[in-house]
């Protein structure tokens, strides 16, 4: 084991693990991550389309709408899960600063939503807003891969340590099987 192991606290404690593995909950956020991902980059490309073309408003206006409607649905989903694994229904101390992230995200979608319903911004301006919602959803869609990433990592390291050693007549009887 690293030193650094060793200083890193765990992400999920034995009783947080087995809530995370048992709840309904886990399944709906991983369908509804790569959903969110593949409604993201259709909504980029026709936010793109339209800012080059000047083609497109309507698509591209309804799919940062329906991106809108995902964010918020993963969201609470989100919260939900954090309730059943941590207790607490966001801000959980392993997941501050991807929760602090995703309220810059959710305040400019909600943002976009409110320019579009009271008309101060001009199609362009609409479509450079989502582009930066787009921008903080990419930063922290990345702190969610990283996390999940790392929970991987801690659970094979903990798989690893719990393995059985084996003895150097292990290796022998290896060596003799050749």
């Amino acid at each position: 084991m690293s030193s650094n192991a060793s200083t890193v606290p765990p992400l999920y404690t034995p009783e947080q693990r087995r809530r995370r593995d048992a709840t309904r909950w886990t399944l709906v956020q991983g369908l509804l991550a790569p959903f969110q991902f593949l409604v993201f980059a259709v909504s980029l490309a026709l936010v793109l389309r339209y800012l080059a073309t000047g083609e497109g408003y309507a698509w591209a206006t309804a799919s940062v709408v329906f991106k809108t409607v995902v964010l918020y649905t993963i969201m609470v989903t989100g919260c939900i899960w954090e309730k059943v694994v941590f207790d607490v229904w966001l801000f959980a101390p392993v997941f501050f600063w991807e929760d602090v992230f995703s309220m810059l995200v959710l305040a400019l979608h909600t943002g976009y939503l409110v320019a579009l319903w009271q008309g101060t911004l001009a199609p362009a301006g609409l479509m450079l807003l989502a582009l930066a919602a787009y921008a903080a959803y990419v930063i922290n869609a990345l702190q969610f891969v990283l996390k999940l990433r790392a929970a991987r990592l801690q659970a094979q390291a903990e798989d690893r340590s719990r393995a059985p050693v084996t003895g150097a007549g292990d290796v022998a009887t290896v060596e003799g099987a050749r």
